[in-house]
Formats: C-alpha cells, sequence, structure tokens
C-alpha cells in the first residue's frame, strides 16, 4: 500500500486520484504531477506472461490453452495487487508500474494489443531483460520449458538489480502425465518438427524421467535467487495457484518491511 516518505514526481496519468495530485508542483509548469511515496516506488510489480507458440497448447477441448490461464491468473492478480494500492505494469511495455481505476484498463489493453502483434509475429519463449526499478517484485506466467540454461542467465541478470522473482508455471495436465497410447505423432509447435512414436506408452517413462530433471532444475534457480515458484495444471481450478504466488509476495512484502507500514 501507499507510505508516506515523499519519493519523486511523476506526470498525471489517466485513472490516477485527483487526491493524489500535487497542485503546488502543477501549478510551476503545464502538465500536473503525481506525489508518489517511497513505499509506492519500492513496491512496483511487473508482470510478464508467455505468449510463445507452446502456450496455445490443450491436450481436450473442454480444457483452456495454457496462454487463456496465464492471462486469467495474470488479470486476476493484477486485480489483487490494485485493490492493495501497489503500482503494476506489463513487462515490456515500456509504461512505468502505476496504480488507480485506470491501472486495470491500461493492463488490458496491453494484454490485446500485445495479443494482436503476436499473432503476426512469433513471441519468444522468455521476456527480453529490462532495467527495473531495485526492490521491486517480477511475476513470469508461462510454461518455462526453455533451457535451463537460458532461465539461469535471465533471471540472474533481474536479480542482479535485486528484484524480487515469482514464477508462475503453467502446465497442460498431458505435459505432465504423457497419456498417450499405439502409434502417436507428436508435432512440435515452435519450430522443433514432429516425432512419430510406435508405442507411446513405452516412451512414458524416459519423458516424465526427463521432464522432472527440468522440474528439479527449475526449481534449483529459483531457490538460488531466493525467488518464489508455483505450479498450476490448466485441470485444476486457478484460484489455488493465484492465491499460492499472492501469498508468496505477501511473505516478502513482510521481510522487507522496512519500506513502510503494512503488507498486501
Amino acid at each position: 500500500g501507499q507510505g508516506e516518505t515523499f519519493w519523486q514526481f511523476r506526470q498525471y496519468q489517466p485513472g490516477d486520484s485527483a487526491q493524489a495530485v500535487d497542485w503546488r508542483q502543477s501549478a510551476k509548469t503545464q502538465p500536473q504531477f503525481i506525489r508518489e511515496t517511497e513505499w509506492e516506488a519500492a513496491q512496483s510489480i511487473w508482470l510478464w506472461r508467455d505468449t510463445s507458440p507452446s502456450m496455445a497448447y490443450r491436450s481436450e477441448r473442454t480444457l483452456p490453452t495454457k496462454r487463456e490461464r496465464a492471462d486469467v491468473l495474470l488479470l486476476a492478480l493484477s486485480i489483487l495487487l490494485l485493490r492493495g494500492g501497489e503500482n503494476i505494469a506489463l513487462l515490456g511495455t515500456g509504461r512505468p508500474p502505476s496504480h488507480g481505476s485506470g491501472a486495470l484498463d491500461r493492463m488490458t489493453l496491453a494484454l490485446v494489443r500485445e495479443a494482436e502483434r503476436e499473432n503476426a509475429v512469433e513471441a519468444a519463449s522468455l521476456p527480453t531483460f529490462e532495467l527495473l526499478s531495485r526492490h521491486g517484485h517480477l511475476v513470469l506466467v508461462g510454461d518455462f520449458l526453455s533451457p535451463l540454461e537460458e532461465m539461469d542467465a535471465l533471471f540472474r541478470q533481474f536479480a542482479a538489480r535485486r528484484v524480487r522473482g515469482h514464477l508462475v508455471q503453467v502446465l497442460d495436465p498431458a505435459e505432465e502425465t504423457l497419456p498417450f497410447t499405439g502409434r502417436s505423432r507428436f508435432e512440435g509447435l515452435e519450430d522443433e518438427g514432429n516425432v512419430l512414436v510406435k508405442r507411446a506408452e513405452k516412451a512414458k517413462p524416459e519423458y516424465q524421467r526427463r521432464l522432472e530433471a527440468h522440474l528439479a532444475g527449475l526449481n534449483d534457480i529459483a531457490r538460488a535467487l531466493n525467488w518464489s515458484i508455483t505450479r498450476h495444471r490448466t485441470d485444476r481450478a486457478p484460484e489455488t495457484a493465484l492465491m499460492s504466488v499472492y501469498a508468496a509476495m505477501s511473505a516478502t512484502v513482510r521481510v522487507q518491511g522496512n519500506y513502510g507500514g503494512g503488507v498486501f
């Protein structure tokens, strides 16, 4: 939530509360300025979700795609954070974190525009590194099936800025259980090519061994950086994952209580 110690002035944005306008500072120049406090700046939160082709996968028509579930989780988390008075922004848009009634509208519009752009251009499975404010939070939602070395290198760049990270891994149930049997053709969604397996059930033990090794490696990366990680399957209720990542962020704020009073 909002603190009391002055941090900086920034220009007024649609959706900001009129009560936050510093009229004395605004009277000196043409644009109106918002008076931000130290707690708001310290708890800036950037959110990102994977929109690469692999996120369009679903094993059954009754299930949402991984991307659809990622969008739900990201928007629901945004609502919770805004209700707590936090500043949010979508990573990659170039906009600074903001709060107020218009912040969610800006987030939703940014997601729609990003989706339209990525329908024509293949999106990357990982975000591009950006210089974020120190002591901010970064929430990344995706399947995180990229090579461990690439993820480790990227996450360490953010952690070097003392950014606290929260990973939300979204997987389809078939990606965990490999329920297929008999002659099966697996088609790569990101130019990996196709693989024809005569008896898919025989490939299951090796597949699960590799998946478990990958998940364990991702756990090690998060643990080394003191980041949180939440796993979610699209055949389960999204509320559980939402509250898990929200609780992880709340615990972090309590530890960083020297920035101000209160928690999410």
